[in-house]
Parts: C-alpha cells; sequence; structure tokens
C-alpha cells in the first residue's frame, strides 16, 4: 500500500488542499485509492490463481444496474491464450510482460436467454440495453482495480482491446450481446509506490446541484501549466502532422490523439453482435 496520507495525496493529485474528516485520514481503503496510480512495470512473478479468483469475485460484487448483472470477467489462464490476446495488444509495449491479463465483458446475452426461457418478450432492444450492459463491465473493472491494489497489485486497464474487439471475441469464444470492454493487466509491481497523476482541479468536474462551465478554459490552461511543472510529458502524438510544442500540455496531447480516427468501427462491431443501438 501506498504509504502517502490521503490528504497529501490529493493535494498532489489535484494541486490544492482538499479537506479530509479526521475520522478517515487514516483509513488504509481510502489511502490506497487516494495515492494510487497505475503501473505498467511488473515483477516477474505469476499471480497464483485463486488470488485472482477471490478478487473477480469481489470485484463482481459491486454494484450492477437493477441487479442484471451483465458483466463477465474472462481470465486469461492458459499460456498460449495469454500470448495470443497480448499479440493483439499491439502499440503498448509493457503489456507483453503483464503476468496476468483479465479480459472484462458486457454481457446482455445471459438476459436475453433467460426472456426466452420464461417466454417473455425482451422489448428493450435499443440503446440502453448496451449502454447498462457496459457501464456493469465498467463498474466491476474498478471494483476489481481497488481490490487488486488492496492486495498488494497492481494494475492498469488497457481500452485497446477495442481496436482488435471483432478478433478478440472469436479468440476468447464470446456470442452475441456479449463484448470486450477492456482489460486490465495484473502483476505485482516492480517499484514499491506508483506515481500520482494529476487530475483536473475539482471544481471542474465535480459539481454543484448543476453542471457549470464557468472559468472552465482558465481551469484547463492552469491545470496544463502545474502538470507540465509536476510530470512533464515526454513525447509528442504526431509531430509530422503537428510539428513540436514547448510547453506540450495535457490538453495539446489529448487534443493530438482525437484528432486521428479511433476505434472508428466499433459501432458497427457491435451493431454485428445484434446490438439494435437505435
Amino acid at each position: 500500500m501506498n504509504d502517502t496520507k490521503i490528504s497529501e495525496a490529493l493535494a498532489e493529485r489535484y494541486g490544492a488542499d482538499i479537506p479530509v474528516p479526521g475520522e478517515l485520514a487514516q483509513n488504509p481503503a481510502l489511502q490506497t485509492m487516494a495515492a494510487r496510480g497505475s503501473c505498467r512495470w511488473f515483477r516477474d512473478v505469476p499471480v497464483p490463481d485463486d488470488l485472482l479468483r477471490a478478487l473477480c469475485a469481489i470485484a463482481l460484487a459491486a454494484p450492477s444496474k437493477s441487479d442484471l448483472q451483465q458483466r463477465d470477467i474472462v481470465m486469461i489462464r492458459a499460456a498460449e491464450q495469454l500470448a495470443a490476446v497480448k499479440a493483439l495488444l499491439t502499440g503498448q509495449d509493457w503489456i507483453a510482460q503483464a503476468p496476468a491479463l483479465l479480459i472484462f465483458c458486457a454481457n446482455n446475452r445471459r438476459q436475453r436467454l433467460m426472456h426466452d426461457w420464461r417466454n417473455r418478450t425482451f422489448v428493450n432492444d435499443h440503446l440502453d440495453a448496451f449502454f447498462n450492459a457496459s457501464v456493469d463491465a465498467g463498474i466491476a473493472l474498478a471494483g476489481f482495480v481497488h481490490a487488486a491494489e488492496a492486495a498488494g497489485l497492481g494494475c492498469c486497464p488497457i481500452s485497446t482491446i477495442r481496436n482488435r474487439a471483432a478478433d478478440v471475441s472469436t479468440l476468447l469464444n464470446l456470442p452475441d450481446h456479449v463484448f470486450p470492454v477492456a482489460a486490465l493487466a495484473v502483476g505485482y509491481p516492480q517499484f514499491p509506490s506508483p506515481r500520482i497523476s494529476m487530475r483536473l482541479p475539482l471544481d471542474t468536474t465535480l459539481h454543484c446541484d448543476r453542471y457549470d462551465e464557468t472559468g472552465l478554459r482558465a481551469a484547463v490552461d492552469t491545470y496544463d501549466t502545474a502538470r507540465n511543472a509536476h510530470r512533464p510529458m515526454t513525447a509528442q502524438r504526431q509531430p509530422d502532422r503537428f510539428g513540436t510544442t514547448e510547453p506540450y500540455t495535457w490538453s495539446d496531447d489529448k487534443t493530438r490523439q482525437y484528432a486521428a480516427p479511433e476505434r472508428n468501427d466499433f459501432g458497427a462491431f457491435i451493431r454485428g453482435r445484434g446490438f439494435d443501438l437505435s
């Protein structure tokens, strides 16, 4: 567990003091969450299957929309299957040395099958069916991350699995109405404490009573400056297209990232899995 105090972690995270009630100041679970960071460098030590299974059970105890439980986890165990899945996750070299890999899937199939078994029409065949299952998978993913880090493991979600969603679905034998939402690399951290990644100012993303964008641009500019001072980015995206910028900031990086097409075939893939997104 990262031994950084909650108040110190939040101050580093948001660039401002965040009051923490005294009775929570030494809470170990909150301490871990406040100081957490993604882990991309793992020790060459296998993660026991029984530990992964127990953490999956804890993660699947997380909230689920209307108790529908529309999320599944595929735990990759066989060496050849692990290598095959990793081969689809190109562009991030660190994934190759992750000791364990889980695939978090949205599952709307079970609900439809139960309608068949009970001879009841599934009338909610629209965008919400896709959305509910996706959110359930995301909640389970977050639950696993918190549980794993409390157990001394490190994790990093991998969204690029959706770049090869069809290939992954074939490899994992996923049927219609089941699809991969994210992969998760899991292992024992090579370094004891991950670096804290700064987040946008809390007043920018936490709203009271009503959504409010007042001062948003100035807040992003301030955040860009603070984050660049805290931890400058080491590489600039697409310099052949955009040139180089100094300083190179978070908003520079994110707008460059989404100025290029990314997963623009995912909607067609989801429709091909039987979802009506109307």
